[in-house]
């Protein structure tokens, strides 16, 4: 069989390195396309692929959590950036958070030594005329590529605001008030907290609300929609008083021995009225990032304010919270279930350009724009994936929601088809979705002679 002519994937995100691979590893050659280091982004910092420019967690691992049955299905796949993820975990309790810079320079050199992958740095402003390509841009797609997708479109884009946590280097952070613990002593305890008595908390939220933002341009703020599950810190304060406090300020089940068991109800009085937790952010833990804590304050008031927190009062910071726009397809007009466009199917999209949230999100479009793009190539049909799985009901949201209201989503229980029976209790619920997820991919795989753990493409598929 003559060799296909190669893929273009063009943007070396997450989703844009899942997809190279899994093109490459179905016997396909690709060029993935990366702007970096010749041109760079308001929130790269490095010219590595699959760079993580919010956290550095991937969220819950356990597969009765949305995220981590997204993990599961991935893993069961071969994607790749899971792979890599799990190589290069740091501790985080039940989440899955890596070493970001070892991780990301790892996929680069995994992605370099591949014999089918080309990794070209250039910027591409136009959608090639002809050939399989796979858009993976992300949102924040170069200005010349976004005229041009809009032109291709026919419509603007639509664009909500998302926002980076500070990092703050652990030396810094007083361990004489700070404690380590996990929620409920849940898995290894990996978050230092930061606890608040009433009065700290109303001087922090007092002063945070009255924190001066950084100014936004005229058009950013026309167009500026806050994406609900990555509020700024200063956004959710001005809410209500104690927004935080059932939010990433949470208290409970955060227990700092030192002062005994707050589970004994003679030691109710010692529980903190709010916490402030710091999740590890490099192996050694040096490096320590504040959850939750996503901003758009100037960064001197980040500073000012942020060191009000008990425990980081003398802290230093590696990185400032950073706010940008991000920008997104309305999918459900333009996409098909497969990830490719109704107007030209040798075109594909995947990421956040295409309105899913988060990163495991964007690495299980990506594997599935990658293998369809391979599956073209190799002149067999586009696969779609069952409903009643996370990455299936995920992409069957995003090209099926109302285009009138469609907003990014993240993996969640609530959009996979209910059960045939009710079950009343969450964790019975989460774990029998679980278990129809993976029931079901193993059919699907077994139906499309895809084999798990290590994707291949049969002959005869």
């Amino acid at each position: 069989m003559q060799t296909p002519h190669p893929i273009h994937v063009i943007g070396g995100g997450l989703a844009g390195t899942e997809a190279a691979w899994q093109i490459a590893q179905a016997g396909v050659p690709v060029v993935l396309h990366e702007m970096r280091p010749h041109k760079t982004s308001p929130a790269h910092h490095s010219e590595h692929v699959a760079e993580l420019v919010c956290s550095n967690s991937f969220g819950a691992m356990a597969s009765d959590r949305a995220s981590g049955l997204l993990h599961e299905e991935l893993r069961q796949l071969g994607a790749v950036v899971i792979d890599k993820a799990h190589q290069h975990q740091v501790p985080a309790g039940g989440a899955l958070a890596v070493d970001r810079g070892i991780f990301s320079q790892d996929l680069t050199e995994t992605l370099e030594r591949h014999p089918l992958i080309e990794l070209r740095r250039d910027e591409v402003t136009r959608i090639p005329d002809e050939g399989i390509t796979v858009l993976t841009t992300g949102p924040l797609t170069s200005e010349a590529l976004s005229v041009d997708l809009e032109r291709f479109t026919g419509q603007g884009y639509m664009s909500f605001f998302d926002a980076a946590s500070p990092i703050v280097v652990g030396e810094s952070i007083d361990q004489s008030v700070v404690f380590m613990a996990s929620r409920y002593d849940r898995g290894e305890a990996a978050y230092l907290n930061c606890p608040m008595n009433r009065e700290q908390y109303l001087h922090f939220w007092t002063e945070l609300c009255s924190a001066e933002q950084a100014e936004l341009k005229d058009f950013e703020r026309e167009t500026a929609k806050f994406f609900e599950a990555c509020l700024p810190i200063e956004e959710m304060a001005r809410r209500g008083e104690d927004t935080m406090r059932y939010g990433p300020l949470k208290p409970v089940g955060l227990f700092d021995a030192r002062l005994g068991d707050f589970k004994d109800p003679e030691n109710k009085g010692k529980k903190p009225y709010a916490v402030v937790q710091l999740r590890q952010e490099d192996k050694i833990g040096q490096l320590w990032n504040m959850v939750g804590f996503q901003t758009n304050l100037r960064w001197g008031e980040q500073a000012r304010v942020f060191r009000l927190i008990p425990g980081l009062e003398k802290a230093e910071f590696v990185r400032m919270g950073v706010m940008h726009r991000n920008t997104f397809l309305n999918s459900p007009e333009l996409l098909h279930a497969t990830l490719q466009f109704k107007a030209r199917p040798n075109l594909l999209a995947a990421g956040q350009l295409v309105g899913t949230e988060g990163y495991t999100a964007a690495v299980a479009g990506g594997w599935l724009a990658g293998t369809n793009a391979a599956r073209l190539a190799l002149g067999r049909s586009p696969v779609t994936l069952p409903a009643t799985m996370m990455l299936g009901a995920l992409v069957d949201f995003i090209t099926s929601a109302e285009p009138k209201h469609f907003q990014p989503m993240p993996p969640n229980f609530g959009i996979l088809p209910p059960l045939p029976t009710k079950v009343r209790s969450k964790k019975e619920r989460y774990g029998q979705y679980r278990d129809r997820a993976l029931s079901d991919l193993y059919t699907w795989a077994s139906d499309q002679s895809i084999s798990l753990h290590h994707l291949t493409l049969s002959a005869t598929a």
